[in-house]
């Protein structure tokens, strides 16, 4: 890391002393990283999902679990605590939100970044072709998750002026306009878009806010576990998919999240679709390589849009 990248570094910590999160899928990914940056920036996150060390879910990740989260988070500076929560069991997320209440007596920040079902994506099929059961599944993991959760925590979360939900999301609004190549992952993750929109307007008069929130290309721990590299050697799976070349960190949307979450004036973004790239501009952060990645202009303009440029112009 450049003396550039580690500066970069140094100044995206926000401050969230004293504030209680919960980050709703957690085990991995996105989830993990915005609950340790959460945690640096000295906040009480609790942080849910399936994978324990006792416990697999259907994802089949038995390396990553919330407990390893929890960890990272006090490790970071924060303090972690780690729920076991299926977020599909409504009696098992009012128990969560009872149990914050009961030992904080607030919340928040509360961001839901449930999903897993990358694995059941049926890409260039026909929907009439398409496993109509595995359809179902990704609008349970992906919509009524997240719908659930958001009932149980908001009479908690509105409780307190200045509260913030983030829905998590793949792609934003202007960007999904382009048609995912899958009817049911389309409609799961345009839904999160519709939900802030809608919940924007419910907890106004609460001075809350509501938004989604989209990374671009992430390089989570699957995704490069596909490709056969490591977080250090990354630039590797360019090889394989040149798109791979605007790829960035987990800790992008991390910084985002902190960043928008210490904002006094975050209500301005309320019931918008937001990307990481598009929040690193607003907040002046980067990535930590010290790039500030653009996915969406890089896609929208080049891939799509036929404008000469790489990769490398976005970043």
């Amino acid at each position: 890391m450049t003396e550039h990248a580690e500066a970069a570094d140094r100044a995206a910590v926000a401050d969230l002393t004293g504030r209680v999160a919960l980050v709703a899928g957690a085990t991995r990914g996105a989830g993990r990283a915005m609950a340790v940056e959460l945690g640096r920036a000295g906040a009480l996150v609790y942080v849910t999902g399936r994978t324990t060390r006792e416990r697999v879910s259907e994802v089949g990740r038995a390396t990553e679990t919330i407990e390893q989260t929890a960890e990272l988070v006090t490790a970071a500076g924060g303090t972690g605590i780690a729920v076991p929560t299926d977020h599909l069991e409504p009696a098992q997320v009012k128990a969560l939100t009872e149990r914050i209440d009961r030992e904080q007596g607030r919340l928040d920040v509360l961001v839901n970044s449930l999903w897993g079902g990358d694995r059941l994506i049926e890409f260039d099929t026909k929907w009439w072709d398409a496993d109509l059961d595995k359809g179902l599944r990704m609008f349970r993991l992906g919509i009524d998750s997240h719908v659930i959760t958001s009932h149980y925590a908001l009479p908690l979360l509105i409780r307190r002026p200045g509260a913030l939900l983030v829905e998590i999301t793949d792609g934003t609004a202007a960007f999904n306009r382009t048609y995912r190549d899958n009817l049911c992952f389309d409609l799961t993750k345009n839904a999160p878009h519709r939900i802030a929109f809608g919940l924007a307007k419910e907890v106004k008069e609460y001075g809350g806010t509501v938004v989604s929130l989209t990374p671009g290309f992430l390089r989570s721990e699957e995704m490069l576990d596909h490709f056969g590299v490591t977080e250090e050697t990354w630039r590797d799976a360019v090889a394989q998919e040149p798109h791979f070349a605007i790829a960035e960190s987990p800790a992008l949307i991390a910084r985002a999240l902190a960043a928008l979450a210490a904002d006094p004036a975050k209500e301005r973004w309320s019931g918008r679709s937001l990307s990481s790239g598009e929040l690193a501009k607003a907040y002046d952060f980067t990535d930590t390589d010290g790039s500030r990645p653009d996915a969406f202009g890089y896609f929208e303009e080049v891939v799509f849009g036929g404008k000469d440029g790489t990769a490398a112009d976005y970043r």
